[in-house]
């Protein structure tokens, strides 16, 4: 699929990397012999062992040049680790929307904790952040291998999920009621940043308490992240959505189908979908304004493909096309995200005016499937990438590294520091050749009267 030129839209510019931390926090001396030893596991990797941040030719070569490489630590088990498995007890929480691979992350923790290390006491947070809060009264739940066997085969979270900050220091004094040595934290920028507080807290408190964070997030915007996990499944979900809306589109004269698909600032799944499939005529994402109006602007662009074919495509992320709305009330949700005008409802209102006022018939298909993509199991590539990062955010929160989160980065699994990773938003680079793919099988112009 499309989904593998992602990469282009990344670290572009060298300025960028002295913002860029990549020294990973550990609790202490690692001491205790990996029980992994024993399984005569042969995959050891070192604190040494590094994954270049840039693979390019041409910025290596420059770095070179400057006597610098910034890297990443790669990830995998250490021979040596810091916590006792017998005396370690973990703890996972999972938070903001629902994604396709959660359920898969939480099994690939509890199994690896269980099975390769003898972690015997793994509870999971219920309901996000909210589980740690005493006046919500929510139980935690125990999790082993016999509770999470068949999870991966649902989609969601067995564990339940939920938005808005919650105190910092109730949260690790939750932790330090419950005796928590690792807490795992699978969610977004706003979960990264709660995990960055909590770290904080700990750090002032003294304790020895490691927190991991697997990056979630089905828009695919997380920075230093190659491609994050349920994406792979909601682009293939997209498509399913997509040949509806091109079935129904030709199923009728003069009739748009319009698709509205999830990403509220950055717009990977809408183009890596109207990529994957050649039926799309229009993608319209954040990052890429357009006008409605004027010779150039979509509407009349699609009264021109009306006219020639008979039928139009349209697909849409929810973030674009905010301009439209920008003198709508400011209302924002529980995490604290500006609430978006319904762009999609927008369009198609707009659509049936326009073509009302020039005395043309035409028909609009509307579909938004968003609630139906996030909720699925993921897809056996997805499936299987959960489990790697599962297994990898359990090798460094034993090895006691902490403040950090895992990454698949140039085709290797590393540790990045939380503060790196919350630098910025991933967006999709129109200079990159991934969204020129997406232009070229669209065959869309600028959608802008500027010249």
């Amino acid at each position: 699929m499309a989904t593998q030129c992602l990469v282009s839209s990344f670290v572009d510019e060298i300025e960028e990397l002295e913002k860029i931390k990549t020294e990973i926090k550990t609790l202490g001396k690692c001491t205790v012999s990996s029980p992994l030893i024993r399984k005569d596991y042969s995959c050891f990797v070192e604190d040494s062992d590094k994954v270049l941040l840039l693979a390019s030719k041409r910025n290596i070569e420059q770095l070179v040049k400057e006597g610098h490489l910034p890297s990443f630590e790669l990830a995998g088990p250490r021979r040596n680790i810091y916590y006792d498995p017998s005396k370690t007890r973990c703890a996972i929480v999972t938070c903001g929307g629902l994604c396709p691979g959660i359920n898969d992350v939480i099994r690939a923790i509890v199994m690896t904790l269980f099975y390769g290390y003898g972690v015997k006491t793994v509870l999971g947070i219920r309901f996000g952040l909210r589980g740690f809060i005493p006046e919500y009264g929510l139980d935690v739940m125990d999790l082993n291998p016999n509770t999470v066997a068949r999870i991966h085969e649902y989609g969601g979270t067995v564990l339940g999920s939920s938005r808005g900050p919650q105190p910092v220091e109730e949260i690790v004094n939750a932790l330090e009621r419950m005796n928590i040595s690792i807490l795992f934290t699978i969610g977004g920028d706003g979960t990264f940043r709660a995990s960055k507080k909590i770290v904080e807290e700990i750090e002032k408190r003294n304790l020895k308490i490691a927190v991991v964070a697997v990056p979630k997030t089905i828009d695919n915007d997380i920075y230093l992240v190659t491609k994050t996990f349920g994406f792979d499944t909601a682009v293939e979900m997209a498509c399913q959505a997509i040949r509806c809306a091109h079935t129904e589109a030709i199923g009728a004269p003069n009739c748009i189908g319009l698709v509205k698909l999830m990403g509220r600032y950055s717009g990977f799944i809408a183009a890596a979908a109207s990529s994957a499939l050649r039926e799309v005529n229009y993608c319209l994402i954040p990052e890429s304004d357009f006008d409605l109006e004027g010779e150039k602007g979509l509407l009349r662009e699609v009264e021109k493909r009306l006219e020639k074919r008979s039928h139009a495509v349209i697909v849409v992320a929810e973030g674009a096309g905010q301009k439209f709305f920008k003198d709508q009330p400011k209302e924002k949700d529980l995490s604290g995200n500006i609430k978006l005008g319904d762009i999609g409802k927008f369009l198609k209102d707009k659509f049936l005016e326009y073509f009302s006022s020039k005395g043309k018939e035409v028909f609009i298909r509307y579909i938004d499937p968003s609630y139906i993509i996030r909720s699925v199991p993921a897809n056996v590539d997805d499936s299987l990438y959960c489990g790697n990062l599962g297994q990898n955010a359990v090798h460094a929160a034993m090895a006691g590294k902490t403040d950090m989160m895992v990454s698949l980065w140039n085709d290797r699994y590393v540790h990045i520091p939380l503060d790196s990773a919350i630098l910025k938003r991933k967006q999709v680079n129109l200079k990159s050749r991934f969204w020129m793919s997406v232009l070229e099988s669209t065959g869309q112009p600028s959608l802008k009267n500027e010249n």
